[in-house]
């Protein structure tokens, strides 16, 4: 079925609909809530309020082709807002940013896998180390795809702009990953 078709559906109070609406998006909207929030439980507690969200304003969203700019809008405004709760209160310790070690697949073997976790556990790690309007912009335009238009769109500012954080972002990110892969060979080879 169709974007358009679900999302009528959906408005109709198709349960079914909205159902297969959510299982499509999910993973999705999971994603983005963990890469602002940075904690797995987190993360599935704000995927749940975003769903909320969206169930509640989904009359606004008139055309299917501005269903995903539309839903990572939503998604973005309910990360912030959870992240200003949580500075208010915070928690009474530290929440471990490293939550993303169930990145296994059963393809490859297990010395492949090791290092293919170890790559994205690094990525991660860089990407938590980025300021956090350049996570931002990875996170819209590397992770999720957005096209600079629509970041433009959903930022609030213009396109020349994200041009240029895009490439301040990704230079970043490969500056802090070069950072922390040195500092993981020198700790390796320390112990030989």
């Amino acid at each position: 079925m169709d974007l358009a078709t679900l999302l009528q559906r959906c408005r109709g109070g198709d349960e079914l609909a909205w159902e297969a609406l959510v299982r499509q998006h999910q993973s999705r909207v999971y994603g983005v809530a963990l890469h602002y929030v940075g904690n797995a439980e987190d993360a599935r507690d704000v995927a749940q309020e975003i769903f909320v969200r969206i169930y509640k304003k989904l009359d606004s969203c008139s055309e299917a082709s501005r269903f995903l700019p539309w839903m990572l809008r939503i998604a973005r405004n309910a990360c912030i807002d959870h992240i200003r709760r949580r500075r208010a209160r915070p928690p009474r310790h530290d929440i471990p940013a490293q939550e993303m070690n169930d990145l296994a697949s059963s393809a490859p073997g297990p010395e492949e896998q090791w290092r293919e976790d170890s790559r994205k556990r690094l990525l991660h790690l860089a990407i938590q180390k980025l300021s956090e309007l350049n996570r931002e912009i990875i996170l819209l335009k590397e992770i999720q795809g957005l096209s600079l238009e629509e970041i433009a769109s959903m930022l609030d500012i213009p396109v020349g702009t994200v041009k240029s954080r895009s490439n301040r972002a990704r230079l970043e990110l490969a500056r802090k990953v070069v950072a922390l892969s040195g500092a993981r060979y020198g700790a390796e080879n320390a112990g030989s």
